[in-house]
């Protein structure tokens, strides 16, 4: 097994990225789907061949709880309809981890179920919190499983000034499903996701 040997370096390093994308000007991105309760953009990575996503929504719940369903852990596995396994093989303190998890087939299993290993970092980001992360090398590929690779991905949650359980939640994900895959499966699949990602975040915390 591989040891990650400079977890803070890390941890800075994904930080800064997310903060850059979360600086980047509207006008950079273009909607990818829309709905009543979620919007979803994209824009071309500068990380791979792939699109950067940015997901945000109004969540009725504080930030705290927000993120604690959404950094890995035991509250992720429960709800997250796309999650069939997740295991943190390795901690370093209590808001810093690896996680290995896969993931169910998509659009009729043409995008077969994919396994990640991911470092993952929770912090304070202003009045609220960010968990952010990317994939690593970090054991051998289950064969069952194709090994995907997220590149700088995470979450943004911020209370809203005009409510005390009302947070504005922001997610930026950049996801290489690697395989052979063509590119348009590859972009319904991840606006459709990002969407159920927060129709299921929803009914748990309303639960």
């Amino acid at each position: 097994m591989e040891t990650l040997t400079d977890a803070p370096f890390l941890a800075t390093k994904v930080k800064n990225t997310l903060c850059q994308y979360h600086s980047i000007k509207d006008d950079k991105w273009r909607i990818a789907k829309k709905t009543k309760d979620v919007t979803v953009w994209r824009k071309p990575s500068e990380e791979f061949s792939g699109y950067l996503y940015k997901a945000q929504g109004v969540m009725e719940d504080s930030t705290n709880n927000i993120i604690d369903y959404i950094r890995p852990g035991p509250c992720r596995l429960h709800w997250d309809s796309l999650i069939t396994s997740l295991d943190i093989i390795e901690q370093f303190e209590e808001n810093c981890c690896v996680v290995r998890y896969t993931t169910a087939g998509q659009l009729f299993n043409l995008i077969a179920p994919r396994e990640f290993v991911d470092f993952s970092y929770t912090t304070q980001y202003e009045e609220g919190l960010m968990s952010c992360g990317i994939s690593v090398h970090y054991e051998e590929v289950t064969t069952q499983f194709v090994r995907a690779y997220n590149h700088p991905c995470g979450w943004f949650c911020v209370p809203l000034k005009d409510g005390l359980d009302q947070s504005l939640l922001t997610g930026y994900i950049q996801t290489d499903l690697r395989g052979m895959l063509p590119q348009s499966a590859v972009d319904t699949a991840m606006g459709s996701t990002l969407v159920n990602f927060f129709g299921d975040l929803r009914k748990v915390l309303k639960a």
